[in-house]
């Protein structure tokens, strides 16, 4: 039997060294709980076909853009949840500390593949 434990979600980004690179700190039945830092504006304009994608911003501002609607500007504390098949990207000007929720199956950058791209294997 495996023993749960106590996972502080700011000391996760001291493992994390790239900008764009989720890592998974957990999973709760079919999703992975991830956490990445965001700096810049390398994420292409991607959608997930099947899946949600839920952003919960822990530390900085993350910029937001969703296809078809005007930008906005996402704070600590906030959370986001972008439903399947909508294009959007997110960037930020200085690091940004997020947390994701995302399926299983979820690629990294939907349905683009880009230089940032990382597999489920790299996120762990």
């Amino acid at each position: 039997m495996k023993i749960n434990i106590n996972i502080n979600i700011k000391q996760t980004f001291t493992c994390i060294s790239e900008y764009f690179s989720p890592k998974i700190i957990g999973e709760v039945n079919d999703v992975y709980i991830k956490t990445a830092k965001i700096k810049g504006d390398k994420i292409p304009w991607h959608h997930h076909k099947n899946e949600d994608e839920l952003f919960y911003i822990i530390e900085g501002n993350l910029f937001f853009e969703v296809e078809g609607q005007e930008g906005f500007m996402m704070e600590e504390g906030e959370m986001y949840i972008v439903k399947k098949g909508i294009n959007h990207k997110v960037s930020s000007i200085e690091e940004c500390k997020i947390m994701l929720v995302e399926h299983k199956t979820t690629a990294h950058t939907g349905n683009i593949i880009s230089d940032i791209t990382k597999t489920i294997q790299e996120q762990k």
